[in-house]
């Protein structure tokens, strides 16, 4: 299998649907959907094949594809996959084929719906597996244009101004780091992420940026921290970091269901990962630099949102600030891991322990949430578009599989014990805890008003007296059940047997912190 270009088929295997589904512009509609559905299941048994062959003891990159594009500019394509490319890459190719099922029923222009959300899906590959920066922006940049038409396009009453706002916000992120990474080019001939990182490790990348730049009279420490601003622009936008969240609870709440389910499940990842892939090894020394501050963004975007969610009326919105109080906690992890410890290995074990909390944080909260805005989904249609928290109330009478269902993925995303939002909650506080006790104590207020609301939600959609209302609601019929149980299942599972993925992704992680004791 190691003459396969693996990687190269993943990717350009929902491109090719996307451009067969706009082209052709099927007039059968149910042709197109399970045109669209079969692409994503070829993709979901790529992904599957690539997770079988990855070696789990090798800590250097996999299924590696190189081959010159433009050599007067350095840019290669380079493509690959460690333990944390692979775990996105699968949480993409589970999360797809979900929103495609879940879309089953979309009329409207039904070709080029599906057409962007492949498009979406081959953009997310490429993010994941890109290991030059050109080729990486370009995939960074596809994965924003379908998710801006799927909310303009099919969304909610708001949509427009909501598109509108989300286009802004990421383009803007987006421009500030390539101009930074502009300046990193201009000062070492090269975009290609390891060797920036070798590059960064050496104290060499400082140097050179010092060296070639030397804009306005910045000194030696403040010109590297500018470029760095560019870089974590970019990315806290993507996942947000507060105060950078103002477009998503809006971009949530008008996007359609499976483009929420894509935004919250995979498309945040994306800007986790930019941390984990970009900042962590290029820029440890700034990020230590400004090490309390960024803790403190940490905290504040885990306390504020937490709290916003509980504020709300409305399930999605609610869920959309709860994205960002889980997304919180991988920040934590990461910020608390840029901090210099030497050679301490007791602490090293605990930087271990919280970067595996973040990456498991990643795909779980991806799993969780996306299930949860499947589940507000077919409340919608069953209410004719209502989805307040005190628009219902008693649905356990007549709805019984759908609370029950719906309620497991809650207690995942209340991180229960023996559910897989547990764990990696668990890793990243028993990590961060000996590395910034302060910031692991005050985070704790984040778990406790998350139980709160969940539980606030349980009480007044599922319990209480029988909305009469809702008498006739149906439960989940057995097509919406079997598509809920697929990720309901892993919930069990990686709850019970986190080792599914953690012999996995620990070489990545164990590399990750080696290089950061230098």
């Amino acid at each position: 299998m190691n003459g396969i270009p693996l990687i190269t088929a993943l990717t350009f295997t929902p491109l090719i649907g996307a451009v067969v589904l706009a082209a052709m512009n099927f007039q059968n509609k149910e042709l197109v959907r399970r045109l669209a559905l079969g692409f994503g299941i070829v993709s979901l048994l790529t992904a599957g094949l690539v997770w079988k062959l990855f070696d789990p003891a090798s800590v250097e990159l996999q299924f590696v594809e190189r081959h010159a594009w433009i050599p007067t500019l350095g840019v290669d394509y380079f493509v690959g996959v460690d333990g944390l490319g692979l775990l996105l890459v699968l949480l993409t190719a589970i999360v797809t084929p979900m929103a495609i099922l879940v879309s089953w029923k979309i009329e409207k222009n039904v070709s080029i719906y599906f057409s962007l959300v492949l498009f979406l899906q081959a953009g997310l590959f490429g993010t994941f597996t890109a290991m030059n920066f050109f080729h990486w922006f370009i995939f960074w940049e596809l994965s924003l244009v379908p998710a801006f038409f799927l909310i303009k396009l099919w969304g909610g009453p708001q949509r427009s101004p909501a598109a509108t706002q989300f286009f802004i916000y990421t383009m803007a992120g987006s421009v500030a780091m390539l101009l930074a990474f502009l300046g990193i080019y201009l000062a070492t001939g090269t975009f290609d992420f390891i060797r920036l990182a070798e590059l960064a490790r050496t104290g060499e990348l400082a140097s050179a940026l010092n060296a070639k730049l030397g804009w306005y009279g910045l000194t030696r420490e403040q010109l590297p921290l500018v470029i760095f601003a560019g870089v974590f622009l970019g990315l806290a936008v993507k996942v947000p970091l507060i105060p950078f969240h103002t477009w998503l609870p809006t971009t949530y709440a008008e996007a359609p269901t499976a483009t929420t389910m894509l935004l919250t499940g995979v498309m945040s990842k994306m800007g986790v990962y930019g941390f984990l892939r970009l900042l962590l090894p290029l820029f440890p020394e700034q990020m230590r630099m400004i090490l309390t501050p960024l803790l403190w963004l940490a905290v504040i975007t885990i306390i504020f949102s937490a709290s916003a969610a509980f504020a709300q009326k409305d399930l999605k919105r609610m869920l959309a600030y709860s994205s960002i109080n889980h997304l919180g906690y991988c920040l934590l992890g990461i910020f608390a891991v840029a901090k210099f410890t030497g050679n301490d290995a007791v602490l090293a074990t605990e930087k271990a322990a919280a970067l595996n909390g973040v990456f498991l944080q990643m795909f779980n909260h991806g799993l969780t949430a996306a299930t949860l805005f499947m589940f507000v989904g077919f409340l919608e249609q069953r209410s004719g578009g209502l989805r307040g928290l005190n628009d219902f109330g008693g649905l356990r009478k007549i709805a019984p599989v759908f609370c029950g269902l719906m309620g497991i993925a809650l207690f995942s995303s209340l991180g229960l014990p023996g559910l897989n939002g547990f764990v990696g909650e668990f890793l990243i506080f028993k990590g961060v805890f000996p590395l910034a006790p302060w910031a692991a104590g005050l985070s704790v207020i984040g778990l406790l008003v998350t139980a709160i609301f969940i539980l606030t939600v349980l009480q007044r959609v599922f319990n209480g007296p029988l909305n009469e209302k809702w008498s006739n609601l149906p439960d989940l019929t057995l097509t919406e059940r079997a598509l809920v149980v697929a990720p309901i299942v892993p919930m069990f599972v990686l709850g019970l047997w986190p080792r599914l993925v953690l012999d996995v992704i620990t070489p990545t992680v164990v590399r990750m912190v080696e290089q950061l004791r230098f």
